[in-house]
């Protein structure tokens, strides 16, 4: 029981991060019907620049308080994702509005491997330690399951993310065009809708949440490198997927889904196949989904409610 209890945490601490990212995959294919598979770039220099920051910080001000310097370091990394984001949507997306499908998924693919070497040039291909700025003591609620302050304050703060998303998109003028946006470009552009400002919006705001998530998965895991966006990317998409794209309460419940299921089955896929597989093959889980959920209901755990997908 206390193995099933550890792995429901680490579960929710990875599900909190990919449902951060997968809003951004499901608010952009709301808009834009495009899956833009470099948002887990994104991931990645949102990480980097924050980490770039604290150095910076630590050799400026080495007795600022950590979490002034972490609070900083966020908030240098949205803004740099966020003009990322808007430039991505600029110069490679809104040119192929009107071509066929696969040219801009090939542009974003494409994307992503030009957004990973740039990476690599700027900080090299070594791993690079993320400062813990964060406690990462650990707590002992439940006899034989342990949590970190790490750990309790990813899911809070995406939990507060999540819910001020929300609350934007439900609840506010812009929220309302982006919805409009989602349903019908040009009758939301006739009715006096900026289309292109509002697509040009969601890729920043999903930046912008994929900025706060690549801090929070360099936080939790300890480490930042060129190459790390890329699974975060791909078991966001699926949740994604799992939850219904287009959905943003599909991406949250798919998010946290995943998560729990990757770490349940890591902690006893040993078990599962007589010692065959060990917890290091627990990325299986994420394509297994993605391929039952593809078969068996395309349109996710919530469906593809187009009044609301964006």
């Amino acid at each position: 029981m206390e193995t099933l209890l550890q792995q429901i945490v680490n579960g929710l601490v990875v599900g909190s991060v990919y449902a951060l990212v997968a809003l951004g995959y499901t608010m952009v294919y709301g808009i834009l019907g495009l899956i833009n598979f470099a948002h887990g770039e994104v991931v990645m220099i949102g990480a980097l620049t924050a980490l770039q920051t604290l150095l910076i910080l630590m050799g400026v001000a080495p007795d600022m308080a950590p979490l002034l310097k972490l609070a900083i370091a966020v908030l240098v990394a949205m803004p740099v994702c966020m003009i990322l984001g808007f430039l991505m949507e600029r110069l490679a997306y809104r040119r192929l509005r009107g071509a066929p499908r696969l040219a801009p998924l090939i542009t974003a693919i494409g994307m992503s491997f030009l957004l990973q070497t740039l990476a690599m040039i700027i900080w090299g291909r070594n791993y690079h330690t993320f400062p813990q700025l964060i406690s990462t003591a650990p707590m002992q609620p439940i006899p034989g399951v342990f949590v970190t302050p790490v750990q309790v304050a990813i899911v809070i703060v995406s939990a507060l993310v999540m819910a001020g998303l929300i609350l934007l998109v439900t609840k506010t003028r812009l929220g309302r065009a982006m919805r409009a946006t989602a349903e019908n470009h040009r009758v939301a552009a006739l009715m006096g809708v900026d289309t292109n400002a509002i697509i040009a919006l969601t890729f920043v705001i999903g930046a912008g949440l994929a900025a706060v998530a690549g801090v929070m998965f360099a936080s939790n895991y300890g480490i930042a490198h060129y190459a790390m966006g890329f699974m975060p990317g791909l078991k966001a998409f699926t949740a994604a997927v799992l939850g219904g794209i287009g959905n943003l309460g599909g991406a949250m419940l798919g998010g946290i889904v995943l998560g729990l299921v990757e770490a349940v089955g890591a902690g006893y896929i040993e078990t599962m196949t007589f010692g065959f597989l060990n917890s290091s093959y627990q990325d299986i889980f994420a394509f297994v989904i993605l391929g039952i959920v593809l078969i068996f209901r395309p349109t996710g755990l919530l469906g593809e409610r187009v009044s609301d997908r964006a």
